[in-house]
């Protein structure tokens, strides 16, 4: 499917958006792109495979609510402009 300039207007005058004209083929070009991508999704075989009409639905998995230090401070601090052992330093702000 490809969207004519006409149709571009109309989809633009629908979302509440002002297009300028010059900009109109750039936004046609991205609209058929996306409705290039939907195409592609119509070609996934799904058959045997149930809607799913939410995430609500499904049992999430749980884990312990355990506080860590991460293991590797290195890796955290690594870009620090300064660092005091295991913490950054920062200019005191409250006088």
């Amino acid at each position: 499917m490809s969207l004519d300039l006409a149709t571009v207007r109309r989809i633009a005058t629908l979302a509440r958006i002002r297009v300028e004209e010059n900009e109109l083929a750039k936004l046609q070009g991205e609209l058929n792109g996306i409705l290039g991508w939907i195409e592609q999704l119509n070609e996934v075989n799904v058959e045997g495979i149930e809607p799913l009409t939410g995430g609500a639905q499904m049992a999430l998995r749980m884990r312990d609510d355990v506080v860590t230090d991460g293991g590797y401070p290195e890796r955290v601090l690594g870009n620090a402009p300064e660092r005091i052992g295991d913490f950054y330093a920062v200019p005191k702000v409250v006088e």
